[in-house]
């Protein structure tokens, strides 16, 4: 059994001047009659692009739960097609298989899933679902581990149950397991707590150095103050800012202080609960940028009020003081 984890003192943690790799999960926007706004959807993928941070695609920011086999596969094509032909690291997306409570481990429908992705020349990241979290955390790494021993690479994910029912949140003793796994390159940590994020970050620097944590926390993006990197939903909502906030951050220039407390006033705001109608905050937040045509959400998903524009127009005039200054 492994020692238990000493108390975590963030301060030690702290790593200035260090270059922030950012990922952010590209909203994938709905038009007012329900359909998919594709055109949209790529001129979005492009401009993420153009800001120089990674894109992924097929994430819970972008409804993969909602979508068909045949709709992710499309969105593949279209991300391969906005980033030309995507060298490795350049494109990341979610493999993801629906299933319900009680459902077994679906081990072909990830492999497929994923040679997917390969093909489009994206890394992917292994998507929550039912079959893959059930049991034991043994149970869970067993079946990563016969995934991996298929994969040239991939990406873990954990994710709370605030955010889809199938989420499972590892214990310290399984993410040391983890980080043994040799193709599983970075993982998501989408708890939403400082505390097990800082537990992860001190284990990742003891075992594997070179192993990314990836934080997912929207209510803490200053994280990569302590060593994270990220992958965000939050960040489809101002790509351009980000980049600029960790270029602060890498330069040691004082301005990053002031642009991730903006950025995290969007957070704040549209990851308040219940926590998956941040979607429609980002559409909103997309649709007063002119970025897209509509600000509606994905049928059947949970909506924000009008008023909220209001607030969000507010945040965002903030935000480009910030990083305009």
């Amino acid at each position: 059994m492994a020692a238990p984890l000493r108390p975590v003192d963030p301060l030690a943690l702290l790593r200035p001047r260090r270059r922030i790799e950012g990922i952010s999960a590209v909203l994938l926007p709905f038009s007012a009659s329900g359909t998919i706004d594709w055109e949209g959807f790529e001129a979005h993928l492009a401009r993420t692009a153009a800001a120089g941070i990674v894109p992924a695609v097929n994430m819970d920011t972008g409804h993969v739960h909602a979508l068909g086999d045949a709709e992710r596969r499309r969105v593949l094509g279209l991300a391969r097609g906005a980033l030309g032909a995507p060298r490795p690291g350049d494109l990341v997306a979610g493999a993801c298989v629906v299933d319900a409570p009680g459902d077994r481990f679906d081990e072909a429908g990830y492999l497929g899933a994923c040679e997917a992705i390969l093909a489009a020349g994206g890394i992917p990241v292994i998507f929550p679902s039912h079959g893959l979290n059930a049991g034991s955390d043994a149970d869970v790494m067993a079946r990563l581990a016969r995934l991996a021993a298929r994969l040239p690479a991939f990406i873990g994910f954990e994710l709370a149950t605030a955010f889809v029912p199938s989420g499972r949140i590892l214990s310290a003793a399984a993410y040391r397991d983890l980080l043994g796994i040799p193709g599983c390159i970075g993982a998501k940590h989408s708890s939403l707590s400082r505390r097990l994020e800082w537990e992860r970050l001190a284990l990742r620097d003891a075992v594997r150095p070179d192993f990314r944590v990836y934080t997912g926390n929207d209510l803490a993006i200053d994280m990569v103050r302590y060593g994270s990197d990220w992958l965000l939903g939050l960040s489809t909502a101002a790509p351009e800012a980000f980049a600029r906030r960790d270029a602060w951050w890498a330069a040691g220039d004082a301005r990053f202080d002031e642009l991730d407390d903006a950025l995290q006033a969007l957070g704040d705001f549209a990851f308040r609960a219940p926590v998956p109608a941040y979607k429609h905050s980002m559409a909103q937040v997309l649709r007063l940028r002119g970025w897209i045509a509509s600000d509606a959400p994905c049928p059947g998903s949970p909506r924000r009020p009008d008023s909220d524009r209001e607030i969000l127009a507010a945040i965002l005039a903030r935000i480009d003081a910030a990083a305009a200054a």
